[in-house]
């Protein structure tokens, strides 16, 4: 039998994670789509419904974006790349990524 270690920190995981918002958004404009072609499948819709009706994915993906960029906005949550450092060492240039954690 084998055992496992536990966790020594005190606090809980959350289970929360960074939102990818272009994850998001292009599954939310998917799926969209998906339903409009079963709706002009179906022949619930159909002439110029269509034109109306094909915008609406982008238009909910786009909200639910902006939704998610303003709510995991916070500082607890979120974190931010602020770019490449590079450092010469004599002929050659390495660059290292750096992370700026916002707490």
């Amino acid at each position: 039998m084998s055992t496992t270690a536990l966790p020594t920190s005190t606090e809980h995981p959350s289970g929360r994670h960074p939102v990818n918002v272009g994850h998001l958004v292009m599954g939310i404009a998917f799926l969209g789509l998906v339903g409009v072609w079963a709706l002009i499948q179906g022949d619930v819709v159909g002439g110029t419904d269509v034109r109306w009706l094909l915008p609406v994915p982008w238009v909910l993906a786009g909200l639910a974006g902006l939704l998610a960029i303003g709510l995991s906005g916070s500082k607890r949550w979120s974190t931010r790349q602020t770019g490449w450092v590079g450092t010469e060492t004599g002929t050659e240039t390495t660059t290292t990524p750096t992370t700026e954690e916002t707490s």
